[in-house]
Formats: C-alpha cells, sequence, structure tokens
C-alpha cells in the first residue's frame, strides 16, 4: 500500500539561496517549478529517483513555526489508504483529488497537528513528465 516517502515540503523566504543548497551545495536536480501568478512560486527537487522536496516561497515565518510544512507518502493504492484511514476513525479532509501536479491526493494530520499527505502518481503527474505545475491557491 505505502511505497515510500513522496517528498517532504519546507517553505522558504529565499528560493534562489534554497536552490543553490540542495542543487549546487548537494546535488539534488530541479524536477519542475511551481507557477502561481504568472511567477515563480517554488520548485520540487529531485533528490533520487522517486524522492522529492517541495519548496514553496513564503513571504515570513511565523514566530516559532518550522520551516517543515507537510509530509507526504507515496502510495500505489489511494483508495485503499484512505479506506484504512476512515476506517480507524481518523478524520480525512476529503475524498481523493487530483492535485495541480496530476497526482492524486489525500489529506490528514498526524497525532502531533503535522499536516501530512499521501500521493499516487499518474502518466501525467509532473513528478513523471517534469512539466511545470500551475497553481491557483
Amino acid at each position: 500500500m505505502i511505497t515510500g516517502i513522496a517528498h517532504i515540503c519546507i517553505v522558504t523566504e529565499d528560493l534562489d539561496e534554497t536552490l543553490k543548497f540542495y542543487c549546487d551545495i548537494l546535488g539534488f536536480t530541479k524536477q519542475f517549478d511551481f507557477i502561481k501568478a504568472g511567477a515563480l512560486f517554488g520548485f520540487y527537487l529531485k533528490v533520487s529517483d522517486g524522492n522529492y522536496i517541495e519548496v514553496f516561497k513564503t513571504d515570513s515565518l511565523p514566530e516559532g513555526r518550522h520551516p517543515l510544512a507537510h509530509f507526504c507518502l507515496e502510495t500505489d493504492d489511494i483508495d485503499a489508504v484512505y479506506e484504512k484511514l476512515v476506517a480507524n476513525g481518523i478524520h480525512v479532509r476529503s475524498e481523493k483529488t487530483l492535485g495541480a501536479d496530476n497526482s492524486w491526493q489525500i489529506w490528514t494530520k498526524d497525532p502531533n497537528g503535522i499536516d501530512f499527505e499521501f500521493h499516487q502518481y499518474t502518466e501525467k503527474s509532473s513528478q513523471m513528465t517534469g512539466e511545470a505545475c500551475i497553481v491557483n491557491w
């Protein structure tokens, strides 16, 4: 059911420095960009096959907030994950939706209040194609 960690998501006030750190220094590659209102809003970094870091721009981090925005696991059967969560009394925000990156997703929170996402990739997922992900949220 769960096949791996799909990605972690961090937020940053400086996309350029974050890209430099992860790509130029650590050797990751940029898989695709997130575009919002016609401007670069973030990007997906490939750590290795199937392992990613999602980065979004923020104007500022609120006092005491950590830059880890959410945690995401990859699944090969998102419907089974949904059913298992619900059967165990875990609140899932909504049934599966197709995200802007063309991946199926569901959302919940872990027991510590951390936003938790599950992804099931499709043939059209930006993670597979490298195409930019145009967001409207």
